[in-house]
């Protein structure tokens, strides 16, 4: 009777989160938080984590654990919202899992199976990250962190990894076709694959790191122009989006989502990562790209588009937003999949006018004090002119 009670507890409590009612909070004008997570450890399927069998588990204990749900890419599919989020088990390996919603900021339900990724050459230790794009030549790409421990490190390093940025493509999302790793002469774990053509070839963003955690000698968020996806190798990169000191992405950044094409020109969401007295802290900032030209900024806003609030902070990594999906609707509204402290997924609403007009006209970084005064004091004079 103890196992049956317990199933039906359990049953009962899944269904009640997955089928929770999301609420927009009042936020800044920019965008509009949500009171819940989208996507949480335990909305993965009970048939995932427990063995159902009264004989075999007749405690009903919990046989595979999964420890944390986020980093999410996402597409429009079928009419759903659709989410290849980063499902971390309890033994630290990561894989793809693919949830479901109707209006893309409740009711988010996995699909019964996880993804089954096919391997390519060393099999990895983990995989994770996937960056989705439906590109114009009739695929969707997911390209995402490959990690396999480095080869190279002294006896008793468990730690060291190296990264790569793995590739595959699928037509319906359930089947997928691995492709080589992208070759490079750096290591690559942040790559995303612009949704269009660029002089008749694919155009990845990339991120060159000199080590698997540290950026180095790597300027920023790259631009490279690819032959082909089935054999994508790095032979030229262009830094177009650069770190700079005392800023926002001071340590890293990297590319989120692909871009978003509007009239005025390519919306991009980045994270950026600088140091603080508790150690790394990720943030989210936007930048623009000209039509004509993916690689010319044309408007950076200063500072972060949005940083961890509340509980936000608290999580297996402290500290961290992230984002790897996002999903623009027909009528212009925009649905922005952000993680937290690498433990649970978000959503924030906003639309194309909103975000390009945030990223036009608010003012770009100084690059020092006396210029933010300077920024700040215009402001004010203008608003006294206006009361």
């Amino acid at each position: 009777m103890i196992f049956e009670e317990r199933l039906a507890r359990l049953a009962e409590a899944h269904d009640e989160l997955c089928a929770r009612p999301n609420v927009a909070r009042e936020g800044n004008g920019v965008y509009e938080r949500y009171a819940f997570p989208v996507l949480t450890a335990e909305h993965a399927p009970l048939e995932w984590r427990y063995d159902l069998c009264k004989d075999t588990n007749p405690y009903l204990l919990e046989r595979f654990g999964i420890h944390a749900v986020f980093n999410a890419g996402a597409i429009k599919w079928n009419g759903k919202y659709v989410l290849v989020a980063r499902v971390e088990g309890a033994d630290r390996k990561s894989f793809f899992a693919v949830a479901e919603s109707p209006n893309g900021v409740d009711n988010f339900r996995f699909w019964p199976r996880p993804v089954t990724m096919p391997e390519y050459g060393e099999p990895a230790t983990n995989i994770y990250d996937m960056r989705l794009t439906a590109h114009e030549d009739g695929w969707i790409y997911g390209i995402f962190c490959v990690e396999r421990k480095d080869p190279a490190a002294p006896a008793g390093d468990l730690s060291s990894a190296v990264a790569a940025a793995g590739i595959a493509r699928t037509h319906d999302l359930v089947n997928w076709e691995r492709l080589p790793d992208l070759v490079s002469k750096s290591q690559q774990r942040n790559v995303v694959l612009h949704p269009e053509f660029v002089d008749g070839k694919y155009a990845l963003y990339t991120r060159p790191q000199d080590g698997f955690i540290d950026a180095g000698s790597g300027g920023g968020i790259g631009w490279a122009l690819v032959d082909s996806m089935e054999h994508a190798e790095v032979k030229e990169e262009q830094i177009i989006n650069l770190r700079h000191y005392h800023t926002v992405k001071e340590v890293k950044n990297g590319e989120g989502p692909h871009p978003i094409k509007t009239p005025q020109g390519w919306l991009h969401l980045a994270h950026g990562v600088r140091g603080c007295a508790s150690g790394l802290r990720y943030v989210l900032y936007m930048y623009m790209t000209a039509l004509d030209d993916p690689t010319r900024v044309i408007a950076e806003p200063a500072g972060f588009f949005m940083a961890p609030e509340g509980g936000e902070y608290i999580g297996d990594v402290m500290n961290v937003l992230f984002s790897n999906g996002w999903i623009c609707d027909p009528d212009g509204k925009v649905f922005i999949y952000y993680a937290s402290s690498d433990t649970r997924l978000h959503v924030a609403t906003s639309t194309v006018d909103r975000l390009v007009d945030y990223c036009l006209h608010t003012a770009p970084d100084g690059l020092r004090t006396g210029l933010s005064v300077e920024t700040l004091n215009k402001l004010i004079d203008k608003n006294l002119k206006t009361i």
